[in-house]
């Protein structure tokens, strides 16, 4: 029996990087022929078939139901107008993948608006000349990827958390150009915690994104629901007492974007001083709602924030 469950497993993991495999070379031959197209007119042609193709996939109903749940005085147009804006946001965001090194053209010298605007200059630039640990926290909102190189503009030297995908030949691709552009990246693992601790450890500054379930997280909530937060940020805030940063990205129309970096939060404290680390959880939920709540469709309502770990009952209060 032992020898046929291993035989069994072997089959089921090389089925399994075939699949993978196959899915990175469709991938792939899509973001070539994205390549011989103009920037504009790639990520436009993206959006489109995007709109077309994401309400037949199964991952919609997960999009529509989440929005029906935090938008319930919302009609049903609405709603599937958010949803379809929502998959065209995910397509450009993959297309902009392919031309990252051109769109981003801010010049911090140039008197004219370009393609991306940045608004909060004297914070970047504040947080560059600080020698001190900071960290800058966001949302999947826009095109996030172009938050770093943005800091990176002002002289910031931004270590970026981020969550590899599962198909490996993806994974390789999108971290080759994350990397490219971005500078240094972190890849969420077990162990990860102490990495960035290092960083902090030597004055640096810290990026993550804070708005994906976490198993076995803190109990908070997201849009009035219970949920699971990651508690990586508010350790790292409790241990270096470092300032934290809101950034975000909107997408603007005609392939435009605005970066923002918002004034740093007031940590929420407990009676005895120290950083609350299931209210500092809720207050960086809170500040992601109400970025999304200005663009819904700007943010991946087909992710399953909302499902909680299996069995569990919240163990602290869902809000403060």
């Amino acid at each position: 029996m032992t020898a046929a469950r291993d035989r069994l497993y072997r089959l089921s993991r090389t089925v399994r990087q075939v699949n993978y495999w196959l899915t990175a070379r469709v991938a792939m031959a899509a973001m070539s022929i994205l390549r011989l197209m103009p920037a504009d007119t790639a990520i436009n042609f993206a959006d489109r078939v995007a709109r077309r193709l994401g309400p037949l996939v199964g991952r919609h109903r997960v999009a529509v139901d989440n929005l029906r749940q935090a938008f319930p005085e919302k009609s049903d147009a609405e709603i599937r107008a958010i949803a379809l804006d929502m998959w065209g946001n995910m397509a450009r965001l993959a297309a902009e993948y392919v031309f990252l090194d051109k769109l981003f053209d801010f010049d911090v010298h140039a008197t004219t608006v370009g393609r991306v605007e940045v608004e909060g200059i004297p914070l970047f630039e504040k947080i560059a000349g600080e020698d001190k640990p900071h960290i800058l926290f966001t949302g999947h909102l826009g095109n996030f990827e172009l938050l770093p190189i943005a800091g990176a503009a002002y002289g910031m030297k931004v270590s970026s958390l981020f969550r590899p995908p599962n198909n490996p030949y993806i994974a390789d691709y999108i971290h080759s150009t994350r990397k490219s552009a971005m500078g240094d990246l972190i890849a969420s693992r077990a162990g990860v915690s102490f990495e960035l601790a290092r960083i902090l450890d030597r004055n640096g500054t810290i990026g993550v994104l804070v708005d994906q379930k976490f198993i076995n997280g803190l109990a908070t909530t997201f849009f009035g629901r219970p949920c699971e937060s990651s508690p990586l940020l508010p350790k790292l805030v409790r241990q270096y007492e470092c300032d934290v940063y809101p950034a975000r990205c909107i997408r603007l129309p005609d392939n435009r974007f605005r970066l923002v970096i918002e004034p740093k939060l007031d940590i929420p404290r407990t009676e005895a001083g120290r950083v609350d680390l299931h209210a500092t959880a809720q207050l960086l939920n809170d500040v992601v709602e109400r970025w999304v709540r200005e663009d819904p469709g700007q943010w991946m309502w087909f992710h399953k924030r909302w499902k909680l770990s299996g069995g569990r009952r919240s163990r602290a209060p869902a809000a403060r």
